[in-house]
């Protein structure tokens, strides 16, 4: 494959990266709101990738989690084949499979397979983190300890010979075929794979394989300079690209007002901060959020937590997103509203696309 076609293939393009033409993509973790169960989070979740392919968005990834009652995508391979029955244009990927949880080998079926009942529309997104708490990480990669994590580059060796069917001579797994796959049938071709992280060892191990980067901005944005700064220096072109392509995730509220935007946003944050205080739960009604007895280090934790998600009204979220693909340089942004209640979320990804000028969605008079 050559990389032209590869970048193509991978939903790539070259020229892309600037203004309103840079690609809007969605990340969704089929949260579940308090009130809601997993089933109707689910049921959104299907509705919110229809309409991002009616509105115009270019991908709809799904995340790996665990053990975290307000995210319902704890499997991305299943529920991205249920999208992929629901659509029929836009692409779907995992954002991402963390690799240290699965066998090398699983992964390529799985994606294999994935490709094979959607050809052309399946992205690959692997990251290395656990994606869940420590006890839980255990339990995932039972028989295997904790320190997988270090063997992570190993693991994607593995991963991307058997995607390709092409383990040299005298490997243990020479013999091995990911079915369905290339082995199965050659010249079907396979997923792109992307790597997914929110450090400089990600970036510079994207570089050094000449893969697509997707960074976490939305959760570590003090880090997303440096880090694509680091991936494009490490860069070496490859069969899938001859030039970086860096994706960030971003954070996004939008609503009809600045104050509706503003108080949708407190209930994401106070999700956040109970997470990252080992308790985490349903996401919390935006009443909730207002009425939560925060501390002085919850109240700093919270505004820090906020100030790199673009919140406001349409006009405001475009500024937004415009001046932070300026200040990264990212050749696509992929936005997530992880807030509650679904017909907000989805009118937030609407505005979104709305604002920054997607071809479904009619502007504003």
């Amino acid at each position: 494959m050559s990389q032209s076609s590869a970048g193509t293939e991978a939903g790539i393009d070259a020229g892309a990266g600037q203004g309103p033409e840079t690609p809007l993509s969605i990340l969704d973790l089929a949260t579940v709101g308090d009130g809601y169960t997993p089933s109707q989070a689910l049921a959104a979740t299907t509705v919110l990738a229809q309409r991002a392919e009616e509105w115009g968005y270019h991908r709809f990834w799904v995340a790996e989690h665990h053990g975290m009652p307000g995210v319902a995508s704890s499997s991305p391979a299943v529920l991205l084949a249920h999208l992929g029955a629901h659509t029929s244009r836009i692409r779907l990927g995992s954002g991402g499979v963390m690799l240290p949880n699965h066998a090398p080998l699983v992964v390529a079926e799985q994606f294999g397979l994935l490709y094979a009942l959607h050809p052309g529309r399946v992205d690959l997104g692997i990251g290395r983190a656990p994606g869940t708490d420590t006890a839980t990480a255990r339990a995932l990669r039972r028989g295997a300890g904790m320190d997988t994590v270090d063997e992570f580059p190993q693991q994607l060796s593995e991963l991307m010979h058997f995607l390709d069917a092409d383990f040299p001579a005298g490997h243990p797994y020479a013999r091995l075929r990911a079915v369905p796959g290339e082995a199965s049938a050659p010249g079907s071709g396979r997923p792109p794979v992307w790597l997914l992280g929110s450090s400089g060892f990600s970036a510079q191990l994207a570089g050094r394989l000449g893969l697509p980067f997707a960074f976490a901005h939305h959760f570590s944005g003090q880090n997303t300079v440096p880090a694509l700064d680091l991936y494009r220096e490490s860069f070496r072109p490859s069969e899938a690209l001859s030039e970086p392509y860096a994706l960030i995730g971003v954070g996004v509220v939008a609503a009809d007002d600045d104050v509706q935007a503003r108080r949708l946003a407190g209930s994401g944050a106070l999700a956040m901060l109970r997470l990252r205080s080992g308790r985490p739960g349903l996401v919390p009604t935006p009443e909730e959020a207002e009425a939560y007895p925060y501390s002085e280090f919850e109240r700093e934790f919270v505004d820090s937590w906020l100030a790199n998600v673009v919140v406001g009204a349409p006009d405001e979220v475009r500024e937004g997103l415009q001046e932070l693909r300026k200040h990264t340089g990212a050749d696509e942004l992929m936005v997530t509203s992880n807030i509650h209640g679904h017909d907000a979320r989805h009118r937030s990804y609407e505005l979104v696309a709305q604002a920054w000028g997607l071809g479904g969605v009619p502007a504003q008079a």
